[in-house]
């Protein structure tokens, strides 16, 4: 099986404590979705990291970008942006599951970094400018209450008091005794 390139040898590293290496990259990340937005499979992934040797442990700081798209939560017209994620994580040997990632032998593997960093930073619900009223109702004439607001539209045309929700029928026929 072919190695990633989100793979690192960090031997060199591990042997002389105290020591950096600045790790910039970018490739494609398959997979990457929340239920509102998400990164174009063929879209690249930009890491840039600093990985440092302490004690047994190997840090990565540094930021993680992509191109993300998605559809506007009021209006649902496409949209899309830039993410940027800061990117502050620990590889251990005897890592602790959630906290820390595994160092395996004289490699890290960035890949769940990266896509930890990525999927919390796409919005969850994006919109296309602040300002976005939303659906025009009056664009969108289908379906019953589109059907019904064309016959509002017709009745106060014509003059006529148009008919309300049918829906609201048995509240038409209510009376209430004024004691």
């Amino acid at each position: 099986m072919p190695r990633s390139v989100l793979q690192i040898g960090v031997l060199e590293l591990r042997r002389r404590p105290g020591t950096q290496r600045q790790v910039e990259l970018s490739t494609p990340l398959p997979g990457l979705a929340i239920t509102s937005a998400h990164v174009p499979d063929h879209t690249d992934v930009a890491v840039d990291v600093v990985l440092e040797a302490i004690d047994g442990a190997v840090t990565v700081t540094g930021s993680v970008s992509a191109r993300w798209e998605g559809e506007c939560r009021r209006c649902l017209e496409p949209v899309s942006g830039t993410l940027e994620a800061e990117v502050r994580e620990v590889y251990e040997v005897r890592y602790t599951e959630g906290e820390t990632y595994p160092l395996v032998g004289d490699e890290i593997d960035l890949e769940p970094v990266v896509r930890d960093a990525v999927l919390l930073a796409l919005p969850l619900a994006p919109l296309c400018r602040e300002t976005c009223p939303g659906p025009v109702p009056d664009a969108f004439p289908t379906g019953p209450a589109g059907e019904e607001r064309l016959a509002a539209q017709a009745a106060e045309e014509a003059g006529e008091e148009p008919a309300g929700d049918p829906r609201w029928a048995a509240l038409r026929e209510l009376r209430l005794d004024d004691d």
